[in-house]
């Protein structure tokens, strides 16, 4: 059953008198469930929960944590066609995507709680005491990797499980021993919802502290600022809109007490196609590079939204090749009403741009997905032609040579990926290009698409400015758990002061440096 309230903790609350409703993309109707906002006496009362709940929380065992995890990935299990259905209904994502898509979320809970159980994760280094050093002795210095504290999470619109409640903010979050208060997204308030019920029982089943999780309903701007100002959230986790991230951003800056904001703010993800390989297989490579471009109606943040290729006789077979692939994909609805407006404007405003060509048809009543040409010398001079348009529409830009190529690269703002297809010859002779490439991106792919992006130990999804809003983290993979840690220095204290992780006989039997090596 929905019942519309937030969760503070483990209570159902509706406090305030503002409500708003979902919506069924599929059947273009609105949902019978009244959501109520959240107040901001809600708000606090979560974050007040969560920070008493940091306390107990924090002192959690590996196993413990990992056990939580794994409870929490049975409970979506559990859910089963409800969920699906509920995320489907919302998004207007296909079934089949949104199976995989939890598929995903239920796999990354495992990954991380795996991660816990082997307990190597928090980095532990031990300089031992050198009593007789002249002419100083060394004391005995350990540092491991803690949690900061409670942290505010923002639901993503394009990924209902994935990128939301349970999702890679979250899971790290939690992985790294800090509670989470979570912002609902409006675009899909009953699916959150859901999540947030199996994050609670799984909590209430593992015993963990009231506070751990809450989740909070709005629509409102008021909510988000009101939950990152907050003195005792310690750290912003943030997936969707350059304006929404860049947004809290600059709200999180102005605080008395500063704290880190890891916002994820979209992407054009450019694709380098070399002349080797277009004169190669320039049908194949135009069929496949459809398809990414179109892959879940283009609303990925590694959605490909431009490519690059020099000027020749076969550049321009692949590119009439890609005109007839995109011309034969389906219109199809987008996640919201909003994203399918600034889709169509988005287009539009490219389009009219001196020297650029739509080889697509487009009406901007529809999502159609289309595809632009441009010269590099265009792009170069104007940046509206390598912003992201969040939907299934890509640039192709021409440049004369590689010298000009290149220019254009390096004119780019930071990105989460780029990509480069070309033959092993072709490779060889762009070392500078891939030297640009390597600066600009996150993810830097050889001959593959970036629509797509493996939950791993290696994996980085995150990138320069405004790619994300701090290029030394990521957003998927174990390594996001360290967004929400800083190291502690403990100095000189007794073996039974010690964290199980910096005692001297290693009763965790994890991986640590002591004295420079790894033992």
């Amino acid at each position: 059953m929905i019942h519309g309230k937030n969760f503070i903790g483990q209570q159902l609350s509706a406090a305030g008198s503002s409500t708003f409703n979902g919506y069924d993309i599929a059947n273009n109707t609105v949902i019978p469930i009244n959501f109520y906002e959240a107040t901001s006496q809600e708000i606090d009362a979560a974050i007040q929960k969560a920070n008493t709940a940091f306390s107990i929380y924090k002192k959690k065992t590996g196993k413990e944590k990992a056990t939580f995890l794994i409870a929490i990935a049975a409970e979506l299990e559990a859910l089963d066609t409800l969920l699906i259905e509920t995320a489907s209904k919302e998004s207007g994502l296909p079934i089949a995507r949104i199976t995989g898509e939890r598929g995903r979320t239920i796999g990354q809970l495992r990954l991380f709680a795996q991660m816990l159980e082997e307990g190597s994760w928090v980095n532990a280094i031990i300089d031992t005491a050198i009593l007789d050093r002249v002419p100083m002795p060394r004391s005995d210095i350990r540092q491991m990797q803690t949690a900061i504290g409670p942290v505010a999470v923002f639901g993503a619109s394009n990924f209902p499980l994935a990128f939301s409640v349970a999702g890679g903010d979250t899971v790290s979050a939690l992985a790294a021993g800090c509670p989470v208060v979570f912002k609902a997204h409006p675009a899909h308030p009953a699916t959150c919802e859901l999540v947030a019920g199996a994050i609670i029982n799984a909590a209430q089943k593992c015993n963990m502290p009231d506070g751990v999780f809450s989740l909070v309903h709005g629509i409102s701007n008021e909510i988000g600022s009101t939950l990152v100002s907050h003195h005792l959230i310690k750290a912003v986790g943030f997936t969707g809109s350059f304006k929404g991230g860049k947004a809290l951003y600059d709200l999180v800056v102005q605080r008395k007490e500063p704290i880190p904001i890891f916002a994820e703010m979209g992407s054009v993800n450019p694709v380098v196609f070399l002349p080797e390989i277009i004169e190669q297989k320039y049908e194949q490579l135009a069929e496949s590079f459809a398809a990414s471009v179109v892959m879940g109606a283009g609303q990925f943040c590694t959605n490909p939204g431009i490519f690059l290729v020099l000027k020749n006789e076969f550049s321009n077979n692949f590119i009439h090749a890609l005109q007839k692939a995109i011309s034969s994909k389906p219109s199809v609805a987008l996640l919201t009403s909003n994203i399918q407006k600034a889709y169509c404007q988005g287009v539009q405003q490219q389009r009219q741009i001196t020297d650029a060509v739509g080889l697509t048809e487009f009406d901007a009543s529809t999502p159609q997905p289309h595809l632009l040409q441009v010269s590099a010398k265009a792009a170069i001079q104007n940046p509206l032609l390598t912003e992201e348009v969040f939907g299934p529409s890509t640039v192709a830009i021409v440049a004369d040579d590689m010298k000009e190529l290149i220019q254009c690269c390096q004119q780019l703002q930071g990105q989460l990926t780029a990509s480069v297809h070309g033959t092993e010859a072709d490779l060889i002779n762009s070392g500078d290009l891939l030297d640009i490439l390597q600066l600009k991106s996150g993810r830097l792919i050889i001959n593959g698409y970036p629509t797509g992006v493996e939950v791993g130990h290696a994996m980085v999804h995150g990138g320069p400015f405004p790619a994300s809003s701090d290029v030394r983290s990521t957003s998927v993979g174990t390594q996001a758990i360290y967004r929400f840690t800083r190291p502690v220095c403990l100095q000189d204290f007794p073996d039974h002061l010690l964290p199980d992780e910096l005692k001297v006989n290693n009763p965790l039997g994890i991986t640590r440096k002591v004295n420079g090596e790894i033992a």
